[in-house]
């Protein structure tokens, strides 16, 4: 996207969410609600982890970074959207679109580290109830710490080449985004060039990646129950329990992804609401997830909770 003289858009316009001020205002308070329980729960999820030395199973060290990413994504879209919502002219430059559109760059960073990540944390969970005499020999530290490298690395290559794109697309017509910020989808709507090759492109890079991941994800969480359906009664029910909180977190963070990126960027009523809950209210829930059907997370906040409170 060079800013040269076959640049005429100067200025974008942000729809937002909604056009009523009392919805505007109201969803401002809830994002702000969120927001802060999606910091506090994260940091706190980190900090229990971090403070117990009982809790170095790969399990935890991947949920710590499952904790990282969520705060950190949150971080980036919330305070922007509370920006938007209480802004009277919802008006972004074009050089401030495109400081987005890297901001973004590093948005898409983190949740495509995050989509590999539920990958690991699928294979952990395999290796942990199918092979479990062999766990300790896989999922070593140096292993882990090399998946973790590994899905940073693939998250970092999915952000690039989302920016990289869009960078060469000329901006000479209509300058109104039907979004809270200047996203990649919504932003190649308005292009005045054939996008179809773009669009192909970004379905493949972000869509297509999205749905071999979850198609992926359930198929290895089948072979798991399965497993655990034929196996011994021993630990069944919190294998299942383990499995169906994996699952849950499966539909919530590729869902709404594979709904917005497998499809041609043509605009939808449901987008904005979908985009709204996909990047301010799941990064809450997974996490949440996670430590809410886990007994030994859960053990230890209490304790960190009396420790502190004694």
């Amino acid at each position: 996207m060079e800013n040269d003289n076959s640049t005429v858009v100067k200025e974008f316009i942000l729809l937002g969410l909604t056009q009523s001020r009392d919805i505007q205002l109201l969803v401002f308070v809830l994002i702000l609600i969120f927001y802060l329980i999606i910091l506090l729960g994260n940091f706190l999820i980190i900090l229990t982890i971090r403070s117990d030395p009982g809790l170095t199973a790969p399990l935890y060290f991947f949920l710590d970074n499952l904790a990282f990413l969520d705060a950190s994504y949150s971080f980036i879209v919330a305070p922007r959207m509370l920006v938007e919502f209480l802004s009277e002219k919802k008006v972004i430059s074009y050089r401030g679109c495109i400081t987005q559109l890297f901001s973004s760059l590093f948005l898409h960073f983190l949740g495509g580290g995050e989509g590999l990540l539920l990958v690991v944390m699928s294979f952990d969970c395999y290796i942990a109830i199918c092979h479990p005499l062999h766990y300790s020999t896989v999922m070593n530290p140096r292993a882990c710490h090399a998946l973790l490298l590994a899905l940073w690395l693939g998250g970092f290559i999915h952000s690039i080449i989302q920016v990289a794109l869009i960078l060469h697309l000329p901006f000479c017509g209509p300058n109104q985004l039907d979004n809270f910020f200047c996203d990649v989808p919504q932003v190649i709507k308005l292009a005045c060039t054939d996008t179809f090759v773009v669009e192909l492109l970004m379905v493949f890079n972000s869509g297509l990646m999205m749905l071999l991941c979850f198609l992926g994800l359930l198929a290895s969480y089948a072979v798991i129950l399965c497993h655990v359906h034929l196996s011994s009664s021993e630990g069944k029910s919190k294998a299942v329990s383990t499995c169906t909180t994996h699952i849950i977190v499966i539909f919530l963070m590729f869902g709404p992804g594979i709904f917005i990126y497998t499809r041609p960027f043509r605009a939808f009523p449901a987008d904005k609401v979908v985009s709204l809950f996909h990047t301010v209210i799941f990064p809450l829930l997974n996490p949440v997830i996670y430590t809410l059907h886990n007994q030994e997370v859960k053990a230890s906040m209490r304790r960190l909770f009396s420790h502190h409170i004694a």
